[in-house]
């Protein structure tokens, strides 16, 4: 028998998602041999008593249970030391911001499992709040450029409207400028992006039509998967593979993309070896067309795709100003400046439906793998373990210690 905690967020701002719904919580202790608490909360998007109404322990002390399972970064004045968690702790990529995180997880002897590295043997991902994310950064990219031109189109945030499906009344009433918008990656967050597109009733074309300039008097997008905008250094022949293992030995090729668009959605997962789409300079270029960037990757420069992303926003606060020229950001929507959307925590704007959605693919791949003695599915996404880093995590000791590696 398991006991697992549901453990109330405690990052700000706050975030209302939950790793398991109250049907999900029901469902895992019917079909299999655990026990679940869920910690108060007045924020979550699922009440308490929507949890005691299914027969679910709600209460403040969860320190009897063996996992904890969170979404977002926890506290560290919140960790309870020799526990073991679930969350993304983003720190796999050396996030300068968590390294006191981490510290502290490895000083606790706290067993960190990190959902972001939660794969199969053939290193595709399991379990993600990416599509939601695709879906709610694409149309606050969209409201972004409405709103640097001015022009009410009859749409709220997605935050405003009590479902996704609740929303499509307006999509199917608004009325869109022409607008050329380019949309990278074609994983779950590109998915997502482009179903929002399509149901905004914006035109798909292939990327050879969208840049010939075809389509000028309407609403289009093109949807680049990465041998559109990377290419290998040396002049060899695109092979997706070598890239994911090498991507340190290719250029970006996404420049002439940058002079036909609008607007830019960018869903990809960025590998730091990997190229930038676009360098500051080339932003000060007077070739650089676009105006709105809708960054859902979210990592910030410079170790970044995107320069112009330098901290993340908000869902009250979801887009500022950056002026290429100085690198400084800027109230949004001003001439000379380019308007940055990149809200780190975008599936909280639909919340219940991100939740549900992610909780199963929790029951479908990760609950299993836990009550056995032994998983190689969780080895591979155990980042810290009894003071020590996981054998997939080696390569952060330096991080840890403060220390840069060149």
């Amino acid at each position: 028998m398991i006991h697992i905690g549901i453990i109330r967020e405690g990052k700000i701002p706050s975030d209302s998602r939950v790793v398991l719904t109250p049907q999900l919580c029901m469902q895992a202790m019917s079909d299999y041999p655990v026990m679940i608490t869920v910690q108060s909360s007045d924020s979550r998007c699922f009440a308490d008593e929507e949890y005691r109404e299914r027969g679910i322990t709600v209460q403040e002390d969860i320190s009897h249970c063996d996992l904890l399972l969170g979404v977002k970064e926890v506290p560290i004045e919140q960790l309870i030391e020799k526990k073991s968690y679930c969350f993304f702790s983003h720190t796999i990529k050396e996030q300068p911001y968590n390294r006191a995180l981490l510290k502290a997880i490895l000083s606790k002897s706290i067993k960190l499992i990190d959902y972001e590295v939660i794969t199969d043997e053939r290193g595709a991902r399991l379990i993600a709040f990416g599509y939601f994310a695709g879906m709610v950064g694409a149309f606050n990219g969209v409201l972004a450029y409405l709103n640097r031109l001015h022009i009410d189109a009859g749409l709220r945030p997605l935050h405003t409207y009590k479902s996704y499906e609740d929303s499509l009344k307006d999509y199917r009433r608004a009325s869109l400028p022409g607008m050329r918008i380019v949309l990278t990656g074609s994983g779950r967050v590109g998915q997502g992006a482009a179903k929002v597109l399509e149901d905004l009733g914006i035109r798909r074309i292939s990327p050879e039509a969208y840049l010939s300039g075809e389509y000028k008097e309407e609403a289009v997008f093109t949807q680049l998967d990465c041998k559109y905008y990377v290419a290998s250094a040396d002049g060899k022949s695109f092979e997706k593979k070598d890239f994911y293992n090498h991507p340190e030995h290719y250029i970006s090729i996404f420049r002439p993309y940058t002079a036909v668009s609008d607007l830019m959605i960018n869903g990809i997962y960025w590998d730091k070896r990997a190229p930038a789409f676009f360098t500051l300079e080339d932003m000060q270029g007077s070739d650089f067309r676009i105006k709105v960037i809708a960054d859902i990757t979210c990592d910030i420069a410079p170790e970044s795709s995107i320069p112009s992303t330098i901290r993340p926003s908000t869902i009250g606060e979801p887009v500022y100003g950056f002026n290429p020229v100085t690198g400084q950001e800027t109230p949004p929507y001003q001439a000379d400046c380019i308007d940055v959307m990149a809200i780190d925590n975008l599936p909280n704007e639909l919340p219940r439906e991100a939740s549900q959605s992610f909780g199963q693919q929790f029951l479908a791949h990760m609950l299993p793998a836990f009550l056995k003695e032994k998983d190689p599915m969780i080895e591979r996404a155990t980042i810290a373990e009894e003071g020590r880093l996981g054998k997939y995590f080696q390569y952060l000791e330096n991080y840890v210690k403060g220390k840069k590696v060149k």
